[in-house]
């Protein structure tokens, strides 16, 4: 395994906010020696306001992302840091706060077999380099730590997670590095992992140790040898993402360990405490069902998703009235009864038990359902134990049925609302053909705030938006909904796209001010964090201009085939305030793409940043009849499954306004060049064919250039654009001074101009420039000549 240059940056901040200590690393990463930083706030080292932070650590113990520090140079660093809350012996709160900094590249991977080995192992695996930094963690050990791999990589253990075990297995893998033997550490690196570590030598086809491998058992059966619910089977049961797969890991978990059959049967609305279900029959739906020997569920009796009427003498119904768990013996007349009458209870008869427990699921006093356990007579009867271990697995079970519930149903008005924010047809416009993908994330998180736009402009232009809310849920969705409309609004003042990010960062920094106070810890109060890329795209010019706010940059494919990623500088995400946002220029032939999209499109967990670019530029570069198949090819090519986060994408093919449909001449600052101005413009109208519109344009080009010449300044330009359907005409002057329709009174000489453009116009407006404005009037040429 190939060494690099890496090195640890640390620093101490207290519950005041002040820095306490400065390590060698920090000092070489910022430039900052420590005497110049410790006493001082830490706040001062960020290129960000300082509430921001504050309202995302507040009320948490561990926090990992990205923040913007500023170099004493004066360069801005976007550094991906881990920061631990610690309490000492005598009550001190203080923060940890590290970063890896590395120029590694990513390790290598290894043949696809030995890949989904380490990745789906079912014991966590995490491997360290010979600095004893890590550089893999599968699965099972992200889920451990709730840290994800790129948070951890490059930080040695005591980093990630601080204290004496973590100290001790450090230890026991620099043995295991010198000794070149396994090596073992009595270790609890989380509650989620045993307590002993296993650190393992990895030798190259030399001999010579290049790496350790830490690996940990899951925590251990209880003392009578059932296995806990905290044990490798429990720890599943109530983290199943929706209520189906939830009763069905109770089975998993509990046959044969616990019962040799069992079935889980809902009802169909959760009954709350204040609304315990009275003795009398009960109307359930059936959601698991498992016996032994193979581990299926029986052939017969009522299937998984069939309603079921438990009599109320049944022990389902006596359960559930009781709200307790019940034990039987199935020779009780109660039993005998109901499994010889009731077709759900077929399963009972079938599995010959003998010995019944019926146990209520019951969450957050909300009584869920019933799961009732089974035991053949060669197996002893359930004891007092078997209950209390029946009651904790299915209390489990019910939370995850309840949370998968609410999240169903939580999923469900995210998409709906989400679903109305996100634009159903695309607006009609020339200057671009376009298609595009939206993906809502497969993970219990819910739906994200992944958003795209296409917004008509002045001039023949088009605008194109791409963002992406930080979080999930409604919250999130929400406020994408809020940032669209913002976004929407400042397109059609025709802002410049740099001025545009920059409204919209203060936008969200006033949103997250007003949401801040209400619920300090969340994360994505007011949309901080969102990322965002706007672009407009002149097909006259056949010249786009874009600007990002943290966004993954633009890719083009030019007429050719050559794929590239456009030069734009990313910018900060939105809601960190006071960093300047820049807006670059790119040429682009006729017929180009241009490929818009969101990280989650990246970011699949089956392969790293760099294939997926390999990916994605393959995929653009394949040759397409359609933009849809261009959309298909890109998604195929990086997905393999349902996302983890939402996919918004965005392609364009340009088109272009040839000379022939685009003329401008340059006027006179004298009243009497507005004649000439009429002149010009019917000969052009008679010369593209469509002279029927010569009458309402001359008197709208009339009005427009009499404003210029008395309000505005030299020089005066008027073009006219022909755009398919659609005339446009436009005048320009280098004066800054808006034009304002007035109410003229009877005997005004004048005020009645601009309310005679919006009355001939379909629509019009002004669009300020660098220096100067123009002043734009847009008919439909169908009705024009109708």
């Amino acid at each position: 395994m190939e060494r690099h240059s890496t090195y640890t940056a640390t620093a101490t901040i207290d519950e005041h906010g002040i820095l306490t200590s400065w390590s060698e690393g920090a000092e070489r990463l910022l430039g900052y020696d420590s005497p110049a930083v410790v006493g001082r706030p830490a706040t001062a080292l960020l290129a960000a306001d300082g509430s921001t932070a504050r309202r995302i650590v507040a009320g948490r113990e561990r926090w990992n992302g990205t923040i913007p520090l500023r170099h004493r140079d004066g360069r801005l660093l976007e550094l991906g840091v881990l920061a631990h809350r610690r309490t000492s012996a005598t009550g001190v709160t203080d923060w940890l706060v590290v970063s890896a900094v590395s120029v590694r590249s990513q390790p290598p991977r290894g043949e696809p077999l030995e890949e989904w080995t380490f990745l789906q192992s079912p014991f966590p695996l995490a491997i360290f380099d010979a600095d004893l930094r890590l550089v893999r963690a599968n699965r099972r050990m992200e889920h451990a730590l709730a840290l994800p791999e790129a948070a951890m990589r490059g930080l040695r253990l005591p980093h990630i997670v601080p204290g004496a075990a973590s100290d001790e297995a450090d230890r026991s893998m620099r043995d295991a590095l010198e000794s070149g033997r396994p090596q073992e550490a009595r270790a609890r690196l989380g509650e989620q992992l045993g307590s002993t570590a296993v650190l393992t030598p990895l030798k190259d086809a030399g001999g010579r140790v290049r790496a350790v491998c830490l690996s940990t058992e899951v925590p251990a059966p209880d003392s009578a040898g059932r296995p806990g619910p905290a044990g490798e089977g429990g720890s599943r049961v109530g983290l199943a993402a929706d209520q189906a797969r939830a009763a069905q890991e109770l089975g998993e978990v509990t046959v044969p360990r616990l019962a040799d059959v069992m079935a889980v049967d809902l009802l169909d609305s959760p009954r709350e405490a204040d609304d315990r279900l009275a003795p009398g029959p009960v109307v359930l739906r059936r959601a698991a069902l498992r016996a032994v020997p193979d581990g299926e569920g029986p052939a017969y009796g009522t299937g998984v998703g069939e309603a079921i009427v438990c009599p109320a003498d049944s022990p389902p119904a006596q359960c559930l009235a009781a709200g307790r768990p019940l034990l039987y013996d199935t020779t009780d007349p109660v039993v005998t009864e109901w499994a010889a009458a009731d077709p759900g209870a077929a399963w009972l008869r079938a599995s010959s038990a003998r010995s019944l427990l019926a146990v209520p699921l019951l969450a957050q006093d909300s009584t869920l359902g019933v799961a009732v356990f089974g035991r053949r007579p060669g197996r002893g009867p359930f004891d007092p134990e078997d209950l209390r271990l029946a009651q904790e697995y299915s209390d489990r079970a019910a939370a995850g049925i309840r949370q998968a519930r609410s999240s169903a149903r939580a999923r469900t008005t995210t998409m709906a609302l989400q679903h109305s924010l996100l634009p159903h047809t695309l607006p009609e416009q020339a200057a671009l053909e376009i298609a595009t993908r939206y993906l809502p994330a497969a993970t219990r998180a819910g739906v994200g705030g992944d958003w795209f736009d296409v917004v008509p402009l002045s001039g023949a232009r088009v605008a194109l938006v791409v963002g992406d809310v930080v979080g999930h849920g409604i919250r999130a969705a929400a406020t994408m909904g809020r940032l669209r409309t913002a976004v929407r609004t400042l397109a059609d003042v025709d802002l410049p796209a740099d001025e545009l990010l920059t409204h919209l960062d203060d936008l969200v920094l006033r949103l997250a001010a007003d949401e801040g106070s209400a619920d300090p810890a969340a994360e994505t109060a007011g949309g901080i964090g969102t990322t965002c890329l706007y672009a407009v795209y002149d097909p006259v010019a056949r010249r786009c201009t874009l600007a990002r706010a943290g966004h993954p940059p633009p890719a083009v494919v030019t007429p050719d085939g050559a794929v590239r990623f456009l030069d734009v500088p990313a910018g900060p995400p939105l809601g960190l305030g006071g960093l300047p946002f820049e807006a670059v220029e790119a040429d682009l032939p006729e017929g180009s793409l241009l490929v818009l999209y969101t990280d989650g499109l990246l970011e699949a967990r089956e392969h790293d940043i760099d294939e997926a670019l390999d990916k994605l530029f393959a995929a653009l570069g394949r040759p397409a009849k359609s933009l849809d198949a261009v959309c298909d090819h890109v998604l195929t090519a990086l997905l393999s499954h349902r996302p983890d986060d939402d996919i918004a994408l965005l392609v364009a093919r340009t088109r272009v306004l040839h000379e022939d449909r685009v003329v401008d001449w340059e006027l006179a600052n004298d009243p009497t060049d507005v004649a000439r101005a009429r002149h010009l413009v019917r000969d052009q109208l008679v010369a593209w064919g469509i002279s029927e519109a010569a009458f309402p344009t001359e008197l709208m080009v009339s009005e427009l250039v009499t404003n210029a010449i008395r309000y505005g300044r030299p020089p005066i330009q008027l073009r006219l654009i022909h755009q398919d359907a659609n005339l446009i005409c436009e005048v320009y002057d280098s004066s800054g001074t808006t034009p304002h329709m007035r109410r003229a009174r009877i005997f005004d000489e004048g005020g009645r101009g601009l309310l005679l453009v919006a009355q001939l116009a379909d629509r019009w407006g002004t669009r300020h420039d660098r220096v100067g404005k123009t002043v734009w009037a847009e008919q439909s040429l169908s009705r024009a000549t109708g």
